[in-house]
């Protein structure tokens, strides 16, 4: 028996475009691991997270975006007073990689 990482372990990988993005089929595997997030015409993830106030709802962009930095990967952020809207692709494949999925699953241990 193998044993298998899961999304929250690994670390995003850079992309150097020229590969293409992940299929349907791969994208179906990846999923369950984050199941919160939405995958929108197999191009981008999506998810929203709903907040008691502004102040926290701004607290949460900044761990996002810390996480962004270290993984060196970037989610289009959406604040709003008590919602956060993350949308999360790899812009040089115009898709999705799993580095979206290694990304949506760090972002889900901050909310967890």
């Amino acid at each position: 028996m193998t044993n298998q990482c899961s999304l929250s372990d690994k670390n995003c990988v850079p992309c150097q475009g020229g590969v293409p993005p992940l299929t349907a089929e791969e994208v179906g595997k990846l999923c369950p691991q984050v199941p919160q997030w939405k995958v929108h015409e197999n191009h981008h993830i999506i998810r929203s997270f709903k907040f008691n106030d502004f102040v926290s709802a701004l607290e949460f962009v900044n761990q996002v975006g810390n996480v962004a930095e270290l993984e060196g990967h970037h989610p289009n952020i959406h604040l709003t007073w008590g919602q956060v809207d993350i949308n999360i692709w790899t812009h040089k494949i115009d898709g999705l990689s799993e580095s979206d999925f290694i990304l949506a699953a760090k972002i889900d241990q901050l909310k967890s």
